[in-house]
């Protein structure tokens, strides 16, 4: 585990998957990230690389041979290394090795940067190209939210905010996990979206080029909540196991395989082609009050 603390924020990040494990804002005494509590979902915030949801039938094909890869890739069960620790900055390194290549055959460094100012959080994903052919990626955030954050509030107290009204379909999820061909209507010229545990019974809630520049956990309950800037993410999933009491907002640069998916790497919807030699870098930043 290492650290970041300055004197508004706490936050704890494994070195498997460079995964967030802990935020608190340390004068308020409040810790915004779920507990990871199996008995819902184990995990806290996935990095979601190379790909992000599932690949029809779990697998892939690239340059005439074909892959099995599990869903949302490989990045979060990787041990990452540190490179980079101040008191207020992170660099987590992930770099190709003889298991990635056996699933995911291209060379590449992937670094994950996390840095605190004040009370907001920053983090950074930096894909660099080391092979000589281009490089296929998708990558995605996953964090999940604790909810209620304080004491006297509850889930349904809580709605999500966005910064824009928004007039949204949403693109359901089939059973296996592929994104169908056609989206539902769903957000109606509306800033608001009201948390309930049932919204998630049908897996997430996904959304393709929304207006907004930031989403927030907002509630008339209470002053504090977070607000997420996901500007320059394509994508955005919303999400919570069954009946736990957390909310996910994750920035996706890719998506799930459509139900009617080639299965093609260089084909799949929101697939990032770098050249050999580029780097790709894309940053969301949450703001905890």
């Amino acid at each position: 585990m290492a650290e970041l603390s300055n004197d508004k924020l706490q936050v704890v990040i494994a070195d498997k998957g460079a995964e967030l494990q802990s935020i608190i804002r340390k004068d308020l005494d409040i810790e915004y990230l779920w507990s990871g509590d199996p008995a819902f979902w184990a995990k806290k915030s996935p990095v979601l690389f190379p790909v992000v949801g599932g690949l029809k039938g779990n697998k892939y094909e690239y340059d005439g041979h074909s892959y099995t890869l599990g869903r949302h890739g490989f990045a979060r069960e990787q041990v990452f290394e540190i490179v980079e620790h101040s008191p207020e900055h992170l660099t987590f390194r992930l770099t190709d090795n003889e298991e990635t290549r056996k699933v995911y055959p291209f060379r590449f460094i992937f670094d994950i940067r996390y840095f605190i100012s004040g009370e907001q959080l920053k983090v950074t994903y930096e894909i660099k190209n080391t092979g000589k052919d281009a490089l296929f990626f998708s990558v995605g955030a996953h964090p999940a939210f604790r909810l209620p954050l304080v004491a006297g509030t509850t889930y349904e107290d809580y709605y999500l905010h966005f910064n824009k009204p928004e007039n949204a379909d949403r693109w359901i999820l089939s059973p296996e996990g592929q994104i169908a061909d056609a989206p539902v209507p769903y957000l109606d010229e509306t800033q608001q979206l009201p948390l309930n545990k049932s919204l998630f019974y049908n897996d997430a809630l996904v959304f393709k080029q929304l207006q907004s520049s930031a989403v927030s956990i907002l509630s008339e309950a209470t002053p504090h909540g977070l607000e997420i800037n996901i500007e320059g993410f394509p994508y955005l999933g919303i999400w919570a196991a069954k009946d736990a009491d957390f909310v996910c907002i994750e920035p996706w640069c890719g998506i799930a395989d459509h139900v009617s998916a080639t299965g093609k790497l260089e084909e799949k919807e929101g697939i990032i082609r770098l050249p050999a030699g580029d780097s790709f870098e894309r940053h969301w930043t949450a703001t905890f009050f």
